[in-house]
């Protein structure tokens, strides 16, 4: 608290409070050195513990350094270098089978190694660290990141990694971005940025390994949570007896006498399609349109940005595609806004319906997920909601659609309009479905949630045992529990 001292010559007095949490605070003049904004100083802590603080710019071989200002173009080809940017990398690396970019043109000094690592310097990630592991293929770094090259008889670089995980480094984040404009951190600053760092690389390599485990541990649990809902599709096409082997043959004719429908494109006419369609129409369990399945077949609203609200309080969620996991699971993460007297009585969507997502990518068209969240919600123009009729579980056409969409079917039904895939409700209405009997749906629809439920739970132990070890690191560095 504050107050002023006694005497002929009072003076203010603030007393001291816990690391980060100071209301009020004063700085003397003599270290106002580069910065004189108030959130650089209000955040600022001691990380005084077991190891001395150490400037990373001491730890470098050489003078880290800016990436390319390439612009990014499709990857055609391998042997095309990968484009690594901030919004390639998350939390833990670059997820399995991600997409790469390349550049145009190619900057021979921005090549990646082994071990190098980059710090994002801007944006709302900034801060954000990546260490380049995977070097079975070539890749040069964008131009809003900046690399590091570690001295590893100094550090290592996996043991920088790790810090940069941690509550303390993040604190560091908050304090040193500019808060004008758009955050950023430039390279001196980083250089400054100081880490408790034991002098012994063995000791460093001691707690790497506890990390790496850890890292380990977490991955395994979540590649068994997507392994039980990736084995969803399998199980649901062998109940219903649809085999999706496609045509060996890639070449084929088409008789004019079979033209009679009101699309003539190779797609709708493919040995694949007219396979699975078949295996459909001819299969274990009587077919039905999706028209006679369902009662309402209805597409959400489109929202301009003038449209928006911003919160919970002052708008609702408007669902679009990304709420959609290829999983067949609805989040409200990432999820937009609009004002509450702009939903239409019909637009609200209703618990037990199946949301559609009609239009994106061609992998991504027929993406669905039952709507079962308490918080009233609206759906976009790119979400079809299907209201399935009695006798019709929700769960069991939702995971038709995933099943269906997975094998290629429905990016095959789809049609491209400005070089966007798209199933519109003519089409939809149209799309016939196995109708197995009501109990069978509901063994299948418990399967799906006994495998949701499941892989659910590993997550949570996969992310919970993730997060202890990071306190665990920073405890061992620190010598004592974070604030």
């Amino acid at each position: 608290m504050a107050g002023f001292s006694k005497g002929p010559n009072p003076f203010f007095r603030l007393s001291p409070a816990e690391p980060a949490k100071a209301k009020c605070f004063a700085v003397q003049r003599g270290e106002m050195t580069g910065r004189i904004d108030s959130k650089y100083f209000a955040l600022r802590e001691t990380l005084a513990g077991r190891y001395p603080l150490i400037p990373l710019g001491t730890l470098v071989k050489s003078e880290p350094d800016y990436g390319s200002g390439a612009r990014a173009i499709p990857r055609t080809a391998h042997d095309q270098p990968r484009y690594i940017r901030i919004t390639d990398f998350g939390e833990d690396g670059i997820e399995p089978d991600h997409e790469f970019v390349t550049a145009d043109p190619i900057e021979p000094d921005c090549f990646l190694t082994a071990d190098d690592f980059l710090f994002a310097r801007s944006g709302a990630t900034v801060g954000k660290t990546y260490l380049h592991e995977d070097t079975s293929e070539h890749a040069i770094f964008a131009g809003y990141c900046i690399r590091f090259r570690f001295d590893p008889s100094k550090a290592l670089p996996r043991f920088v990694y790790w810090w940069t995980k941690t509550s303390a480094y993040l604190r560091w984040v908050a304090t040193i971005q500019r808060p004008a404009g758009q955050p950023n951190i430039n390279k001196e600053e980083f250089k400054s940025c100081l880490i408790p760092l034991p002098g012994d690389t063995s000791e460093q390599g001691r707690l790497v390994a506890a990390m790496d485990a850890a890292r380990a541990a977490r991955r395994a649990k979540l590649e068994q949570a997507d392994a039980l809902l990736a084995g969803l599709d399998s199980f649901l096409l062998q109940t219903i007896g649809i085999n999706p082997t496609p045509p060996q043959r890639q070449v084929f004719a088409v008789r004019a006498n079979d033209t009679t429908d009101s699309r003539f494109d190779p797609d709708s006419h493919s040995l694949r399609f007219k396979t699975i369609r078949e295996g459909i129409e001819r299969g274990r369990y009587p077919s039905a349109s999706a028209e006679e399945l369902c009662q309402t077949i209805t597409t959400g609203f489109a929202a301009g940005r003038q449209d928006q609200a911003f919160d919970y309080e002052s708008g609702v969620p408007h669902l679009r595609p990304l709420n959609l996991n290829t999983f067949g699971q609805l989040s409200l993460e990432g999820t937009k806004f609009v004002p509450k007297e702009s939903v239409a009585d019909s637009d609200w969507c209703v618990r037990g319906e199946v949301l559609f997502n009609n239009t994106n990518s061609t992998e991504m068209v027929g993406k669905s997920a039952v709507f079962d969240l308490e918080k009233p919600c609206a759906c976009s123009n790119h979400i079809t909601r299907l209201k399935p009729r009695s006798g019709v579980d929700a769960e069991y056409l939702a995971a038709v659609f995933n099943a269906l969409r997975r094998i290629g079917y429905l990016a095959l039904l789809s049609t491209n309009f400005n070089n966007q895939a798209g199933i519109n409700r003519a089409t939809l209405r149209q799309l016939r479905l196995p109708r197995p009997p009501t109990t069978k749906q509901e063994l299948i629809s418990a399967e799906v949630r006994r495998r949701r439920e499941e892989a659910r739970r590993l997550r949570a132990e996969g992310e919970a045992g993730w997060e202890a070890a990071k306190r665990w690191f920073e405890e061992q560095i620190l010598g004592a529990s974070t604030p």
